[in-house]
C-alpha cells in the first residue's frame, strides 16, 4: 500500500516554515489532525477538514481512516517523543510518510552552543519529575522537555533539594517562533515567574559542597536508601548486580524486595531497564516508593503481595533476584518456571536453612554457588580489628532453552 498517512513536523514558524513536500501533503490531504495550537498555524486556504485530538487522547480516529489521504501535525520532529513514534507502532513503515522539522532539543542546542551528542535529554511531559534524580552529576548538561509553565520552578526546587542549587537554568520558550524568549539564572535564585507552557529547560548541573553525588554504577552506599535494616548490603549488592547482568530493555523480578535496592540499581543501569519489586510488608512498600523516586527510577513497579501468590499473572522476566523467601514453598520453582529462556536467576541465602535449600535446588537445576565474606575495620579499644559480616551464599543460574 502506498503511504496514506503523512506526519508533518511543524515548528513555531508555522506553515511558512514548511518545505514544499510538507506543504503539498497538507494541500492534498482530506483531513488534518492536530492540537488546536498546531491547527491554528495553518492558512485558511487549506481545504482539508481540521480535526483536534480527542480527550482522552486516542489514535483510533486516525487509524479508522486507513487508506484515505490523512495528515497529522506534530511539534518539530514527530519521531522524537512525538505522535509519530506512537503511530509508527501501529502503521507499517511503507504506509507512513514522516516529514520532520528541527526538534526543540536541536534548536535549544543550537541556541546554547551545546554539542547535542554530549547532552542528556529527559522528558517530563506527563512523566514524574523524579526521574531527573538519576541524571544529576556535576558537569552534566541536561535538556528537559517541560510538561507546562510550572515545570521550570519545580525543576529548580528539585535541584535545590538535591544539593544542585548552583546549577544554571536556561528556559527557552516558543523556540523557532516570533515569540521566542530565553530566561536564565541559577536554581538557587530562580523565581516563580510566568513561563509559557511551551518551553524547554536546559540545565548545567553544578553541585554544592554538601551535595550527595551518587555513581551510576552498582553498589550505592547503604545510606543512599531508606531502609529498616533489611537491605542487601553495598558490597554484596554490587556482586549480585554483576551476576544479574542487566541489559537494555530487560525486565527484573525483585522478589522479597525489602527496600527495593536491587530493583532500583537494576533500573539505574540503563534507562530502558524495567523492574517489578514484589513486597508484602506495608512499611517496606513505602520505603520502596520513597527510594525509587529519590534515586531517579519512578517507573519501578511495586507489586504488593507475597511470593509465590503475588507472582501469578506477571510479565515473564529476563532476570530474577530472590533476596527473601528462598525457603518459602514454591517460590524458587515458580520463579524458575516463569523465567525466560536464557534468563538469569540469582538468590542470596544467609541462614543455614536457606543455604541448604539453594544447594538442593542446584543439584536438580545446575548453576554456581559462591560464598561471599565481607569484613570491615572497626575500633577495638585503642586498636582496630576486622568485624565479619554474616557470610552470604549466592546462587547464580542461567535457564537454558
Amino acid at each position: 500500500m502506498a503511504p496514506w498517512l503523512t506526519i508533518v513536523g511543524i515548528g513555531e514558524d508555522g506553515f511558512s516554515g514548511l518545505g514544499k513536500q510538507a506543504r503539498r501533503a497538507l494541500l492534498h490531504a482530506a483531513r488534518v489532525f492536530g492540537s488546536p495550537r498546531q491547527l491554528d498555524l495553518l492558512p485558511h486556504c487549506l481545504k482539508a477538514e481540521r480535526l483536534t485530538w480527542s480527550s482522552p487522547f486516542s489514535l483510533a480516529p486516525v487509524l479508522a481512516l486507513r487508506g484515505e489521504p490523512v495528515c497529522v501535525l506534530a511539534s518539530g520532529d514527530p519521531m522524537f517523543y512525538g505522535v509519530g513514534a506512537s503511530l509508527a507502532r501501529q502503521v507499517a513503515a511503507d504506509e507512513l510518510n514522516v516529514i520532520s522539522a528541527p526538534s526543540s532539543c536541536a534548536l535549544a542546542a543550537a541556541r546554547l552552543g551545546w554539542p547535542l551528542q554530549e547532552v542528556v535529554i529527559v522528558s517530563v511531559v506527563a512523566r514524574p519529575l523524579a526521574q531527573l534524580n538519576a541524571h544529576l552529576y556535576s558537569g552534566q548538561r541536561l535538556l528537559v522537555l517541560s510538561n507546562d509553565g510550572n515545570s521550570p520552578a519545580a525543576i529548580a526546587a528539585l535541584l535545590r533539594q538535591r544539593g544542585f542549587g548552583p546549577s544554571q537554568l536556561h528556559v527557552l520558550e516558543h523556540l523557532g517562533g516570533s515569540a521566542e524568549r530565553h530566561l536564565q539564572g541559577s536554581a538557587n535564585d530562580w523565581q516563580d515567574g510566568a513561563v509559557a507552557d511551551l518551553n524547554l529547560v536546559a540545565i548545567e548541573c553544578r553541585a554544592d559542597a554538601n551535595a550527595v553525588c551518587l555513581s551510576p554504577l552498582a553498589g550505592l552506599p547503604d545510606n543512599a536508601f531508606q531502609h529498616d535494616g533489611q537491605i542487601t548490603k553495598r558490597d554484596v549488592r554490587a556482586i549480585t548486580l554483576a551476576r544479574l547482568a542487566p541489559q537494555p530493555g530487560e525486565l527484573l523480578w525483585d522478589v522479597g524486595a525489602g527496600s527495593g535496592s536491587i530493583g532500583i540499581e537494576w533500573m539505574r543501569a540503563h534507562p530502558a531497564c524495567r523492574a517489578l519489586a514484589i513486597e508484602a510488608d506495608d512499611g517496606r512498600q513505602q520505603l520502596i516508593e520513597l527510594n525509587r523516586d529519590a534515586l531517579g527510577v519512578p517507573g519501578l513497579q511495586l507489586v504488593r503481595g507475597r511470593a509465590p501468590e503475588a507472582l501469578h499473572g506477571l510479565e515473564r522476566p529476563d532476570a530474577i533476584f530472590i533476596g527473601g523467601g528462598v525457603t518459602v514453598p514454591g517460590v524458587l520453582e515458580h520463579c524458575w518456571e516463569h523465567l525466560r529462556p536464557g534468563g538469569r536467576l540469582v538468590a542470596n541465602a544467609v541462614t543455614l536453612q536457606s543455604e541448604v535449600r539453594l544447594m538442593e535446588w542446584r543439584e536438580r537445576h545446575g548453576g554456581e554457588l559462591t560464598r561471599i565474606h565481607v569484613a570491615q575495620a572497626q575500633p577495638l579499644g585503642g586498636f582496630d580489628t576486622w568485624r565479619q559480616a554474616l557470610p552470604i551464599t549466592l546462587l547464580d543460574a542461567i535457564k537454558h532453552a
